[in-house]
């Protein structure tokens, strides 16, 4: 790995780890026929969209922002997609999009004379099964809010929408299992399924999973597309940027209390939520599984439990030393937020040829405006 002399804490985007993902994603839409858009919810460092680009399809959104984004800086197809929209959001996004996706029916119902004649017109629908291994994240879990309930479907509204979309998936890294949700899917919706035009089937699916079975996965796609005659789509998010990217933090302090924990200047709460949010630990590159030196890897925040990990090390820790906390790409960017008040992460992208692109840095004035403006006199 190779170090910089750069002010941490900051994000590297490894362009090189970046093109091998996207070269799968490449052989499996040339296998299944497949499409695919990026989930901007995961991932939206739109500095990188020119390495992406040539290799997707577009963009799939879960705001009016995110569609704006896609259009402006991705461009190809721009799907738009809320849990909730107002009329205002659907009025904003309704002349850049090219799919737009209904969470129920009742948002079809009020909203779609917005969009009739400009985009094609969608609904989730919710399949009542999925593979995520935290209820947090289970779209069908007990009383689920999102897409409609496969028993609450008015059967008449596949007449008047080109699509729907499935989401089911949270890292799903086992094709097998994948097969047998879309088997379900085709049992269940396939009279519906056979008078669209397209079916999104979500993201989630990590077919760049070291080991994973693409070719399995194409085929189970192109069945599904050729039995009912629709275009599939996926919308992968983390697939697409896993193993990419670092945060490099500092370790500033080192304090005991019965086990040692290195302080570093970045924070879960503030700079990689997903860390505190889903109790997943992080990974450090520079530690060694059997390392006699233990460390609680520590963050700056206010906050008892904010810590990414805890790890062993061949050598005893230093102040003044950097370390990379592994795969901080996906739900990390689109996440940081001013907690403490703490120096956000810059952000750079090493590319091929080893150059740094610094794509973002921020500051002082960067976080005094995100709280306001002007003052009450």
């Amino acid at each position: 790995m190779k170090k910089f002399d750069l002010k941490t804490p900051y994000f590297m985007i490894d362009e090189a780890s970046l093109i091998r993902n996207l070269e799968i994603a490449k052989h499996l839409k040339e296998l299944s026929g497949v499409k695919l858009v990026l989930a901007l919810k995961c991932f939206s460092t739109w500095g990188v969209f020119d390495i992406i680009k040539p290799y997707l399809d577009g963009t799939t959104s879960s705001g009016p922002y995110e569609v704006k984004l896609g259009h402006e800086t991705f461009g190809g197809e721009t799907h738009a997609y809320s849990v909730g929209y107002s009329e205002d959001d659907v009025k904003e996004v309704a002349d850049i999009c090219d799919k737009m996706i209904f969470n129920s029916q009742s948002q079809l119902m009020a909203y779609r004379h917005l969009i009739e004649g400009k985009a094609s017109i969608g609904l989730r629908l919710n399949p009542g099964v999925s593979y995520a291994g935290q209820d947090l994240a289970n779209p069908a879990r007990k009383f689920s809010r999102l897409g409609v309930q496969a028993d609450n479907i008015d059967e008449s509204v596949f007449d008047s929408i080109d699509g729907v979309m499935f989401h089911m998936n949270c890292e799903n890294k086992d094709v097998d299992s994948f097969v047998h949700l879309l088997d379900a899917i085709s049992e269940r919706f396939g009279a519906y399924l056979d008078k669209l035009d397209w079916v999104s089937l979500g993201g989630g699916v990590f077919f760049t999973w070291p080991g994973y079975d693409v070719e399995k996965l194409a085929i189970a796609l192109k069945t599904f597309s050729e039995k009912h005659c629709v275009q599939l789509y996926l919308e992968p998010g983390e697939a697409i940027i896993t193993k990419t990217t670092d945060l490099v933090v500092t370790v500033v302090d080192i304090v005991e209390n019965e086990m040692r924990t290195a302080i570093v200047d970045s924070a879960t709460e503030a700079h990689r939520l997903d860390t505190l949010i889903y109790n997943e630990p992080a990974s450090v590159f520079e530690a060694s599984g059997n390392g006699e030196y233990e460390y609680v890897i520590g963050s700056c925040s206010c906050l008892a439990g904010d810590q990414f990990c805890v790890a062993k090390f061949d050598k005893p820790l230093e102040i003044g030393q950097k370390l990379h906390i592994l795969d901080s790409a996906g739900y990390t960017m689109v996440k940081l937020n001013w907690f403490n008040g703490l120096k956000m992460p810059s952000v750079y992208c090493q590319r091929k040829n080893g150059d740094v692109q610094k794509l973002n840095e921020f500051g002082y004035q960067d976080f005094k405006r995100s709280l306001s403006l002007w003052s009450v006199h």
